[in-house]
C-alpha cells in the first residue's frame, strides 16, 4: 500500500480532517536509526504527525518539530516538506520501556517533562517562525493537538497509532488530524468528537482499509468532501553545501582545532546516516572562509 495522505472538508466548511497511512516510511526511517520496538512506535507516530502537519504547508514550506524529554531517548525530531517528504531522527534509538497495561510505553521512553517546539519555514527571505509548548502527556499525538489549540488557536484533535509484527518491524502506522476552522457548527464538532471516542484502534483500520476508512470512520452520519490525496515519502535534506555551512557556524578556532588534532573531520547526517569527509586542507579553507566571515 503506497503511504499517503488524504485531505477532506465538511459540507460546511467548518471542519477539516486529514489522515495518512505511512508504514512504508516508518519501516524506512525506523531502519535507519536501528530503533528498539518501543522507539519505532515513538518515531512512527512522530512521522504520521510530520506528514500531517507537512500536508498544511504551503509550496516551499517546511515545518520541524523537535520532542525533547527527561526519558532515555532523549529528543525526536521530525521534519516535514510541502510536497510530502517526510524524515525523522532521535537521540537515543536503542532506548527502550516496559509496556504499562499492555500499551507501549512512549512516555517511558521520551520522559513526561520536556517541551515540543515546532518552527515553520515559511518561505525565502521569511523568517522562521517557531513556538513551544511543554509536553502534555508525551504520546506525541496529545502534545501536537495542544501545541496547535495553544500556540496556533487552532482548536485540533490528532490521533498517531503505529503497530509492529513479530519481527518487530513497523506493520501499520498512520493517524489523524481534525481542526475546528471559524465556520464550524457546534452539531457537527460534536458528532465529530463521538465519532472519535468510539474509534477503535488507528493501526488496525489503517491496516484495513488505509486513509479512507480512518476518515470514514471519523466523519460518520456528516457529510464531507475529499479534497486532494497525494503520496508521502522519505527524503533526506542532507547536502554536502549545507554541511559545509554548519562546520562555518562553529567558527575557525574550532575548525583550526579539528584539523590539529584529527587532521581531518567526518560529520555523519542524523537522518540518512550519510558520511560527508573533510581533508586537512579543506578544514583549513573552511577556516579561513569563517574568518573572513567574522570580519564582515
Amino acid at each position: 500500500m503506497t503511504d499517503r495522505i488524504v485531505r477532506s472538508l465538511s459540507i460546511s466548511g467548518g471542519i477539516r480532517i486529514l489522515a495518512c497511512s505511512v508504514a512504508g516510511l516508518a519501516r524506512e526511517v525506523c531502519a535507519l536509526q536501528q530503533a528498539s520496538p518501543t522507539v519505532s512506535i515513538a518515531l512512527g507516530r512522530g512521522l504520521a504527525a510530520g506528514a500531517l502537519m507537512g500536508a498544511l504547508l504551503k509550496p516551499e514550506q517546511r515545518v520541524a518539530m523537535k520532542f525533547e524529554g527527561n526519558g532515555p531517548m532523549r529528543k525526536m525530531i521530525i521534519e516535514a516538506d510541502f510536497d510530502g517528504a517526510v524524515r525523522g531522527s532521535v537521540g537515543e534509538p536503542a532506548a527502550d520501556a516496559a509496556p504499562v497495561d499492555g500499551r507501549w510505553n512512549v512516555p517511558g521512553v521520551l520522559g513526561r517533562a520536556g517541551f515540543l517546539t515546532v518552527s515553520k519555514d515559511i518561505g525565502v527571505g521569511s523568517v522562521p517562525y517557531s513556538g513551544m509548548v511543554q509536553l502534555r502527556d508525551s504520546e506525541i499525538g496529545g502534545d501536537l493537538a495542544y501545541y496547535l489549540t495553544d500556540s496556533e488557536q487552532i482548536p485540533s484533535a490528532v490521533g498517531l497509532g503505529a503497530a509492529l509484527d513479530e519481527n518487530g518491524v513497523i506493520s501499520a502506522c498512520g493517524g489523524f488530524l481534525v481542526q475546528a476552522l471559524p465556520k464550524a457548527l457546534e452539531s457537527e464538532i460534536d458528532g465529530v468528537m463521538e465519532s472519535i471516542a468510539g474509534l477503535a484502534p488507528i493501526s488496525g483500520i489503517i491496516a484495513d482499509g488505509g486513509p479512507e476508512a480512518l476518515l470514514a470512520n471519523l466523519w460518520g452520519g456528516l457529510g464531507y468532501a475529499t479534497l486532494e490525496s497525494r503520496d508521502v515519502f522519505f527524503r533526506c535534506g542532507c547536502f554536502r553545501e549545507k554541511v559545509e555551512r554548519a562546520l562555518l557556524s562553529v567558527g575557525p578556532s574550532l575548525l583550526e582545532e579539528m584539523r590539529s588534532s584529527e587532521n581531518r573531520a567526518e560529520v555523519r547526517c542524523e537522518f540518512c546516516g550519510k558520511t560527508y569527509a573533510f581533508s586537512a586542507d579543506e578544514l583549513c579553507q573552511l577556516a579561513a572562509s569563517a574568518v573572513a566571515q567574522d570580519k564582515l
